[in-house]
């Protein structure tokens, strides 16, 4: 059975300013570049190196990819992408609320972000997760986003919707998934 460890790319500079990236991008911080080395150690604590790697294109996937797997090659899949916000890619949330009164009072932890104006569905995002998947036929290392991770690992755990969404999406560990079980794979600082 395959295994797979998924990143979240590290920390961005648009992560800490709480703007919503989507399909475009910001750099890594400090914090983000660190984190990305802490990921490199915990694969190879869990004897990952050596895994094939599968990227997201956006330039804080595969600058987290380079970081944490220095030498490695990296397949990029559009696939792997967070999901596309449309017109709120770049906004932050106080901004976002302002212009579209509403828009993210959703209760569920992250369906408001399938409601952008121009956005991508939830449907579309798993109808695209579910085709990379079905692929997938050895284990492999994933650098990818938030949403990306919850939906990914959601549909390798069997969840449903409302229990994608209270995965853990942080950045600077790994999660291993196997068996249907998922693993929190951290490094002590």
């Amino acid at each position: 059975m395959a295994e797979f460890f998924i990143l979240r790319h590290g920390e961005t500079v648009w992560n800490v300013e709480g703007r919503m990236q989507g399909h475009l991008d910001s750099a890594l911080t400090a914090r983000g570049r660190e984190q990305a080395v802490r990921q490199g150690a915990i694969l190879r604590a869990a004897g990952a190196q050596g895994l094939p790697v599968q990227s997201s294109p956006s330039g804080r996937a595969t600058e987290t990819a380079a970081l944490a797997l220095p030498g490695s090659v990296c397949t990029l899949d559009d696939r792997l992408c967070e999901v596309a916000m449309g017109a709120w890619q770049g906004r932050t949330m106080r901004e976002i609320e302002r212009a579209w009164p509403g828009a993210t009072d959703d209760p569920h932890p992250f369906l408001w972000k399938f409601a952008a104006p121009g956005g991508e569905t939830l449907e579309a995002m798993q109808t695209r997760l579910a085709g990379w998947l079905a692929e997938q036929t050895a284990s492999c290392i994933v650098v990818t986003h938030g949403v990306t991770s919850q939906l990914l690992r959601g549909a390798l755990l069997g969840c449903d919707t409302a229990a994608m969404a209270e995965l853990e999406d942080r950045q600077g560990v790994v999660y291993r998934v196997r068996n249907g079980m998922e693993e929190r794979l951290v490094m002590d600082d």
